[in-house]
């Protein structure tokens, strides 16, 4: 999808929510999504699975069939690079690069060679009082761990493959 006609999708998208007057974490509740990801489907940043499309529909009736069936297509997840300006956004990234090391290290110690998933994951943000009464932001990452895996050539399929059959 060209980045100008996901743009005008995202907008309509957008206008649709502005106009039912839910916020992210309202509409979450009505689908049973989280936060974060119905603001990806609305973004186009993932994909409106089949049997969310009621639970959708239902909770922003002004959708039409062109906006749904814009959502089941795969996104094409991108970002503006001019984005990392943002405040929020920079922040974000900013803790994620202050922690970063931190956070690998403890993974490593507690799973072991690998990394944690950013397809199979989850995300929300949530609002909790502090300790000292003020506001804070809690923003979940919860993917899966994938462990690193040794590259042996009698585990490599199309290796193996290429030894096995020169044609099918």
């Amino acid at each position: 999808m060209e980045a100008a006609t996901k743009q005008s999708v995202t907008n309509r998208l957008l206008t649709v929510k502005s106009a039912s007057g839910k916020t992210y974490s309202q509409l979450a509740a009505e689908t049973g999504l989280t936060n974060v990801y119905v603001a990806q489907l609305l973004r186009r940043q993932a994909q409106l699975k089949p049997e969310t499309v009621p639970k959708l529909r239902e909770a922003l009736p002004a959708l039409t069939e062109e906006l749904i069936a814009a959502m089941m297509s795969p996104p094409w997840r991108s970002y503006d690079p001019n984005l990392i300006q943002e405040p929020t956004v920079y922040r974000l990234n900013e803790a994620v690069m202050h922690f970063g090391e931190s956070i690998k290290e403890i993974i490593n110690e507690d799973f072991g060679d690998g990394i944690m998933s950013a397809i199979d994951f989850y995300c929300s943000v949530d609002k909790v009082k502090g300790v000292d009464g003020n506001n804070r932001v809690v923003v979940t990452l919860d993917g899966k761990y994938l462990p690193h895996s040794e590259q042996r050539t009698d585990k490599m399929v199309s290796r193996l493959n290429l030894k096995g059959s020169t044609s099918e």
